[in-house]
């Protein structure tokens, strides 16, 4: 599901997840006195956080470190490859210069080390915000790209079925549609008719699977 973007004027989306009940509270009453951010979920785990997050869409979400059911860095691995572009600021108990390293390895752009002060987590989530908004950004650029490619693959799959061609032009135009999981069943059709006349049998045995599962559902 594509994620709104960010302008000057919308608040931060943010998530708090943490184990431990008053750092949840405490968390989210520093948060209250923050500008332009809004808290819209708060989980007691890394699989609530992973959850609510994929329901919600925040930003930012704040993820302590170590959680039951899933820690904060594997529930944020989970949260960028669902919604990518969302911020991430890591919280820990520790300063661990080794903890700290795995969490940049995985994309984690902030890091606060407990207890922190309101100015501490102010000053991270002013850093995110850029960044967010340039990811929001280049995403919504990657989405406008991605529908005008596929508006002219359609073009292009139109005028070929018109005029039946089966060259290899025209496969490759029905095989890049046939990437995308719901493309119409009448393209793929086509391109299992192009690979009888082209007597790609390899190629027409996946896509007679892929057509199979298709119309049993």
């Amino acid at each position: 599901m594509a994620q709104p973007g960010i302008s000057q004027k919308q608040k931060l989306r943010v998530l708090i997840a943490d184990d431990v009940q008053e750092t949840r509270r405490n968390t989210r009453l520093m948060l209250a006195t923050i500008d332009d951010v809004e808290v819209v979920a708060i989980a007691a785990n890394g699989l609530q956080a992973l959850q609510l997050a994929k329901e919600h869409h925040p930003d930012i979400v704040l993820l302590d470190i170590n959680m039951p059911e899933m820690d904060g860095l594997t529930a944020y691995r989970e949260i960028a490859k669902a919604l990518p572009g969302t911020g991430c600021i890591i919280i820990s108990a520790e300063k661990d210069t080794s903890t700290f390293r795995t969490a940049i390895s995985v994309g984690v752009q902030e890091y606060l080390v407990k207890p922190f002060t309101v100015d501490e987590l102010e000053a991270a989530i002013g850093r995110l915000r850029e960044l967010v908004e340039k990811q929001r950004l280049k995403l919504e650029q990657d989405t406008q790209l991605r529908k005008q490619r596929e508006a002219y693959l359609l073009q292009l799959a139109a005028e070929y079925s018109k005029s039946h061609r089966t060259d290899e032009k025209a496969m490759e135009v029905f095989e890049q549609l046939a990437k995308n999981p719901e493309c119409e069943i009448r393209w793929l059709q086509t391109l299992a008719m192009i690979y009888v006349v082209r007597q790609e049998w390899g190629r027409m045995k996946f896509l007679a699977s892929k057509l199979e599962q298709r119309t049993k559902k």
